[in-house]
């Protein structure tokens, strides 16, 4: 139907719609809505946060927020705003990129208006309304100190070298008009400056991934970079905009996960499936943690995470049994604790056939995840590829369990498969390679 009515339209309107930001734009590009009249508490907000990967669009969508602001755009903004702080890493970093760059203010589609004038000597960007910008660096927080305005552009705030000081000195500044407010344009980092607006329930944020921009990035990015990234700690900081982060106490750290990580495992002696059941069924059931680990001479492989959350007993063992299949193991390894025989029992009622290891938790959660986190430290285990899921739990994974307080379902399987593999002194009968 919409390309039908577009058909029907001339062609310079087409040429404006095409041009037309609103009409470009995706959801996460365009500001929050402002509050109501008379609205108080939460439905003010004082900073957009656009949280994105590489790519994703952060600059633009910066660009012509700011370039909207300037020219008093209605659907931005009920009045013009007269001054707008630019704030970047370096001098550099706003004129090559919020203000120069591809993806800058002077490089928006005019549509029919006068570019902004640019004076490099004066760091200013001026509006042919008046209206001006203003270029600061986080390298020096005190030059904020004096000027005031009615909005501010901060880009890639999460790798400043003064983040708090800058950014607090901002907001000193942020006093004129009806409602000041800040937009941050950043890949995250767990730096204290984005936890700290993350948290503030005055922060609206948005969030794009690389690949929600892919048809303005190259194939070749595409294919090379965000695939061989995908679902790595680096990938998903980078490319999905994720906020990553250890907990302190945790047994493992995503750093040495990485450093372990490889892409292919080699011939393999022997496979196995560890299932971690969920101890009811039902909509309050927890997760099955279903992993598969392999071995080789003292190493260990973990080569599938094929959990799920709030399955029936059919479902997860089916899952199970198609993972055991799929990479010809040697057995399925299965937690009998609480409901473990019936776990047992639907495994051997769905194929009697499939040799399954009953393995007893004696011990708490920790005290058996802890051995294991130690053959990690040692290098030990690798991981085949990327487990996102699986590996969140590892790195939040405490003496007092995850923080959420939620079971570790996946954390449970995979140190049953790996305990199985190198700690209950399990021997290699075949070689196989993946």
């Amino acid at each position: 139907m919409l390309p039908d009515f577009l058909a029907t339209l001339p062609a310079p309107l087409l040429a404006a719609l095409a041009g037309d930001w609103l009409h470009q734009a995706r959801p996460d590009q365009l500001p929050p809505a402002d509050p109501a009249p008379g609205a108080v508490g939460d439905a003010i907000w004082t900073t957009w946060a656009v949280i994105g990967g590489r790519g994703s669009g952060k600059t633009r969508t910066g660009a012509e927020w700011v370039d909207a602001l300037a020219r008093g755009d209605p659907a931005f903004t009920p009045e013009p705003v007269g001054r707008i702080a630019l704030v970047g890493e370096t001098h550099l970093d706003v004129r090559d990129v919020m203000i120069e760059g591809p993806s800058g203010i002077l490089s928006l589609p005019r549509r029919g208006r006068p570019r902004p004038l640019w004076s490099p000597s004066r760091r200013r960007l001026a509006w042919d309304n008046g209206a001006v910008a203003f270029a600061f660096s986080a390298e020096e927080p005190d030059a904020l100190r004096g000027p005031q305005f009615g909005a501010a552009w901060c880009d890639e705030a999460a790798k400043w070298r003064r983040p708090e000081a800058t950014f607090d000195m901002l907001q000193f500044g942020l006093r004129l008009g009806a409602r000041p407010r800040n937009l941050v344009t950043t890949t995250p980092r767990p730096v204290p400056l984005i936890r700290r607006l993350l948290a503030d329930p005055r922060t609206v944020v948005s969030r794009a991934r690389t690949r929600d921009n892919a048809a303005h990035l190259a194939p070749d990015f595409l294919e090379r970079v965000v695939g061989r990234y995908a679902g790595t700690r680096l990938g998903r900081q980078e490319l999905d905009g994720e906020l990553i982060a250890d907990r302190e106490e945790a047994l493992w750290a995503r750093a040495a996960l990485e450093a372990a990580r490889i892409a292919a495992a080699p011939e393999l002696g022997r496979i196995v499936v560890a299932v971690d059941p969920p101890a009811a069924s039902g909509a309050r059931s927890d997760a099955c943690g279903i992993v598969a680990a392999g071995r080789a001479g003292a190493h260990a492989y973990v080569l599938a995470d094929a959990s799920l959350a709030r399955a029936s007993p059919q479902a997860w063992a089916g899952t199970a049994l198609a993972l055991y299949r799929r990479l010809e193991a040697d057995a399925l390894v299965v937690e009998v604790n609480q409901d473990g025989e019936m776990a047992s029992a639907v495994l051997a009622q769905c194929d009697p056939a499939v040799p399954v290891t009953p393995v007893h938790a004696t011990r708490g959660k920790f005290l058996r995840a802890e051995p294991v986190s130690l053959l990690y430290a040692r290098g030990l285990v690798h991981h085949v590829g990327a487990f996102p899921a699986l590996e969140d739990e590892m790195c939040d994974f405490g003496r007092d369990g995850l923080s959420s307080g939620t079971s570790p379902d996946r954390l449970d399987a995979l140190v049953w498969a790996v305990t199985h593999l190198l700690l209950d002194g399990s021997r290699e009968p075949r070689i196989r390679r993946l």
